[in-house]
């Protein structure tokens, strides 16, 4: 099975220059917990509640004129939509992440892909089970 008959497409995307209020007020109007971060329309970063949370809010930064690329994480985790589940899985397990973002092969964004996507949509088992216990495992504390 391949990552695009399993994504979530139409994906919404918010700029780096937007603040951490607005992208956060974005997230709960949709319901979601990442944002791709998107410049001149190529894909540059993720934001996501904990980083809101973690990278800004507990250092006591001021989410209202924050901006998105203050906190966002720049390294992207992403796979293609021609992949294989078995890859996102793979990325997934190896990167302790939850969620992918789908590029199309001229590295366009197209959509996400998450482990509840490979789970639910491709009846569990293995491809999801093993991600999942290595995403889910304790993290060691930054020192």
């Amino acid at each position: 099975m391949l990552v695009n008959e399993v994504m979530t497409r139409g994906v919404q995307c918010v700029n780096p220059d937007t603040t951490l209020q607005e992208a956060a007020s974005k997230m709960k109007d949709m319901d979601i917990g990442p944002l791709p971060v998107c410049e001149n329309n190529r894909l540059v970063g993720m934001i996501t509640d904990r980083d809101i949370t973690v990278r800004s809010v507990s250092e006591g930064n001021d989410p209202w004129t924050d901006k998105v690329r203050d906190a966002m994480t720049r390294a992207i985790i992403y796979c293609y939509e021609d992949d294989d589940v078995a890859v996102a899985a793979r990325l997934m397990k190896e990167n302790q992440v939850r969620r992918l973002v789908v590029l199309d092969r001229d590295k366009q964004l197209i959509g996400i892909v998450s482990l509840g996507d490979l789970a639910v949509k491709t009846g569990g088992g293995g491809v999801s089970s093993d991600a999942l216990e290595y995403v889910s495992g304790p993290a060691e504390p930054r020192r």
